[in-house]
């Protein structure tokens, strides 16, 4: 089914994979796959990042990487950065007998939910919402700003009657003028939803209809080549919508997460349409990051008509179990990946 993001209509997912060998067969795969609207650079901007970053790794050994140290992140190529690191901590883990969560924290959770996500016609998404609350779901998000701010509002109060207790997050992606957004929060008002992601065309604004108005918002495409420092002056903000493609890598994903927790920010893990090679990487940071378990935005998965992993993963349910999963990825080079290598 072809997908519209900020008015473009993709009709195929396109996208890079990563190898890197060691000379004892020792493999570790990662994916750069910038996303058309959101990402800054483009496919072959990331091809050329990701020539550079081999070049320069070449005959130089495996190490692990410390926490909080960045294994590499530039401005040019964010998709790029993830899927190098991303390789390379995988090619250690593989050496090291370990898994992809193990080298990422000692105190892994064993479950990760999974933030189920609504969009398209109104009546399709109520009809999701019904299947998402009879199969459990913790959380869902709903995709608003793309109709009038009267028909959205509408949209909300009915998708919270048909979801109950479960939990209501709104993703705007910058639709929204002020006062519209401002509008749209008198309408929704006593909804009881989690928070709404980038309401504002003008982020600028964030912080007075926060305080202001009461919106409880969180930061997505404000993130993107923020600094772990300037986090401060984002306290007012609900959660935090931590996606390594648009970041720029796992570590820098890492040391936000990190950071957010410590002002009392929510963070949310979350994909931009990877492969399972690039999921599998997210299931293991959510259940790394934050100090209890926190719904995962990993439902865009499901959109995907074909993978590049053979059998596709089973991200279907509400809640993953990350120890099989883990397991999967101890497969993947063997039986999954091989047709892809490019030598």
């Amino acid at each position: 089914m072809p997908l519209t993001l900020k008015g473009a209509t993709l009709h195929h997912r396109e996208g890079l994979l990563v190898e890197l060998r060691r000379e004892d067969g020792a493999t570790g795969w990662g994916e750069a796959s910038p996303l058309p609207g959101f990402s800054r650079e483009s496919l072959d901007d990331a091809a050329r990042r990701l020539h550079g970053l081999a070049a320069a790794a070449v005959g130089r050994e495996t190490l692990e990487i410390p926490p909080g140290v960045e294994l590499t992140r530039g401005a040019s190529a964010p998709s790029a950065d993830f899927g190098f690191e991303l390789a390379t901590r995988n090619l250690y883990a593989k050496v090291q007998g370990k898994s992809l969560s193990e080298v990422l924290s000692p105190r892994l959770r064993d479950r990760v939910p999974v933030n189920g996500l609504l969009s398209g016609p109104a009546e399709r998404v109520l009809e999701d919402a019904a299947r998402m609350r009879r199969a459990g779901y913790e959380a869902v998000k709903l995709k608003v700003g793309g109709r009038g701010v009267g028909e959205d509002a509408e949209l909300v109060r009915a998708v919270k009657r048909e979801l109950g207790a479960v939990r209501l997050r709104l993703d705007a992606n910058r639709a929204w003028g002020f006062e519209e957004a401002k509008e749209f929060a008198r309408l929704v008002g006593g909804v009881g939803y989690e928070y709404v992601e980038e309401p504002l065309s003008d982020p600028a604004g964030l912080a007075r209809l926060a305080r202001e108005h009461g919106v409880p918002v969180a930061l997505d495409e404000s993130l993107v080549g923020m600094e772990v420092v300037e986090l401060e002056r984002y306290r007012y903000a609900r959660a935090v919508v931590i996606k390594p493609t648009l970041l720029g890598g796992i570590s820098h994903a890492l040391r936000l997460a990190g950071r957010a927790t410590e002002l009392g920010i929510t963070s949310v893990v979350s994909a931009t349409y990877e492969t399972g090679v690039g999921m599998l990487a997210l299931v293991a940071l959510a259940a790394s990051v934050g100090g209890s378990e926190v719904p995962a935005g990993l439902d865009t998965y499901r959109r995907l008509a074909a993978d590049v992993l053979r059998p596709p993963l089973d991200l279907s349910t509400p809640v993953l179990d990350v120890r099989r999963l883990t397991d999967v990825w101890r497969e993947v080079v063997r039986d999954y990946l091989s047709p892809y290598r490019i030598t």
